[in-house]
């Protein structure tokens, strides 16, 4: 027994201290708890990073709105330039000019043109050739990027909302696991309790048995009781231990870290607000919120494919420097051409294979989709909340009755306890005695567990979490 009870204090001291291994100690009330979560669990990290995404994409999109500039610089080495042949234009004019003059061939004839001079074959061009330019493009209209420009607050919206939700569900969960850990410190009292109980009982019995009015049997009983109970204290131990760890792993504390839970509950705390049952709006659900948001971004992409249908206007510019040089020396003295342009373009759209047809009908079947989804997320709702509502009733009324059970099963207890020490009552009745009492307590405290969870999923399923 003794080693039993050493071994439930060290479990009680790695599980709720953890001194040596311990990095950090924090005390922390349920809004502490939520808060550090905030900051620190990966599901809302991630959550954060997916705005800090979008906004990088809107920034993106944006760009397309702006001018885009690029530089270019180059050179080109001819080994062999190219040869072009051409009609022999000299010779046609040379011998006009003889034929004008009235010059005579050797035979004294006048020089007549002949019918054909052949071609001449010349190289145009230098070996090294170098560009320096800039080119400009801007968009001056276009459908598809307004539309872009339009929607970058509402898919901004989007993904704040999807941070929202991912919170409440990190928040339900912290609320249940928090306050059935703080019940189950309760838990471990009332098992301290019944320990201390069977201790002073089994001592009692032990004394019956010295002056002859108990038997070894009754002295046996007891030590199994208590030997039973420290053992249920050990997997309580456990179970807490356990769920210290479930818990910081939620919120996103290192295993290593100290964790104490400040807040305490009361019955009063689990019904605060069960008379008051009020009537819910969808809008005070995230989820419905994020799909609201998301059908509007469907929406824009209907009108987005829409305005790809209307021409498309920009203007694009160009200047660059250029130079020929027979040897590479460019940064020596030599001439450099300047190129120049202006262009003003419009670009109608005429027939692309009703490609842009197929692609406005498929966005309106997204949207139709995401209608249809949030009218099934209504009924879910509605159905939540109702179900949510009847548990959260129904456990405060089995929380209440246990409770008053609990209180009779320990008066039966201690009436039954008298009457074995006064010589009137056997050890049978105050065996049956004190296991009505241990299941009316186990009894109540799967009652409070119920509760905190039927008020925690009634809050949430209404929005008001």
């Amino acid at each position: 027994m003794q080693r039993l009870n050493k071994l439930i204090a060290w479990i009680g001291l790695t599980a709720f201290a953890l001194p040596v291994m311990a990095q950090e100690k924090h005390a922390f009330s349920i809004q502490q708890t939520i808060d550090y979560a905030k900051k620190n669990s990966v599901q809302v990290k991630n959550a954060l990073l997916g705005v800090q995404l979008q906004k990088e994409s809107n920034r993106e999109i944006t760009s397309a709105a702006f001018p885009q500039i690029n530089g270019s610089i180059g050179t080109t080495y001819n080994p062999n330039v190219a040869t072009q042949v051409l009609p022999n234009f000299i010779g046609p004019a040379t011998y006009q000019v003889l034929i004008n003059e009235g010059v005579k061939n050797g035979s004294g004839n006048m020089i007549v043109m002949p019918g054909d001079f052949g071609v001449i074959a010349a190289q145009f061009g230098t070996k090294y050739n170098a560009n320096v330019g800039l080119d400009l493009n801007q968009i001056l209209f276009d459908g598809q990027v307004f539309v872009g420009l339009q929607a970058r607050s509402t898919s901004i919206a989007l993904q704040n909302k999807n941070v929202e939700v991912t919170e409440e569900t990190i928040k339900s969960n912290i609320y249940k696991v928090y306050y059935q850990l703080v019940v189950g410190k309760s838990q471990l009292e009332l098992l301290d309790a019944n320990i201390t109980r069977l201790q002073k009982l089994s001592h009692d019995t032990k004394e019956l048995y010295k002056n002859g009015f108990a038997e070894q049997l009754d002295i046996n009983k007891t030590e199994v009781q208590l030997a039973n109970l420290n053992t249920e204290k050990l997997k309580v131990f456990n179970a807490l231990g356990n769920g210290y760890l479930g818990l910081k792993v939620l919120i996103g504390m290192p295993v290593r870290d100290t964790l104490m839970l400040t807040d305490s509950l009361s019955d009063e705390q689990i019904k605060d607000g069960a008379l008051g049952l009020s009537e819910y709006k969808y809008t005070d659900r995230k989820d419905y919120e994020y799909a609201e948001l998301g059908r509007k971004l469907n929406k824009f992409n209907i009108k987005r494919y829409q305005l790809s249908q209307i021409p498309t206007i920009s203007l694009s510019s160009g200047y660059s420097k250029s130079a020929q040089r027979n040897q590479f020396d460019f940064f020596g003295k030599g001439d450099w051409y300047t190129i120049s342009s202006v262009s003003l373009k419009m670009s109608i759209p005429l027939f692309h294979g009703f490609a842009t047809r197929a692609r406005i009908a498929q966005a309106r079947i997204q949207l139709e989709q995401t209608e249809n989804q949030i009218e099934s997320l209504k009924l879910v709702i509605d159905e939540q909340a109702e179900v949510a509502k009847a548990n959260y009733v129904t456990a405060i009324s089995t929380m209440d009755y246990q409770k008053k059970n609990m209180a009779l099963a320990e008066t039966v207890y201690n009436q039954t306890k008298k009457k074995f020490e006064i010589g009137t009552g056997s050890n049978t009745e105050i065996t049956a005695a004190e296991t009505d009492l241990k299941t009316a307590q186990t009894n109540y405290i799967n009652a409070v567990y119920d509760a905190i969870i039927a008020k925690v999923d009634y809050l949430k399923a209404t929005g008001k979490l």
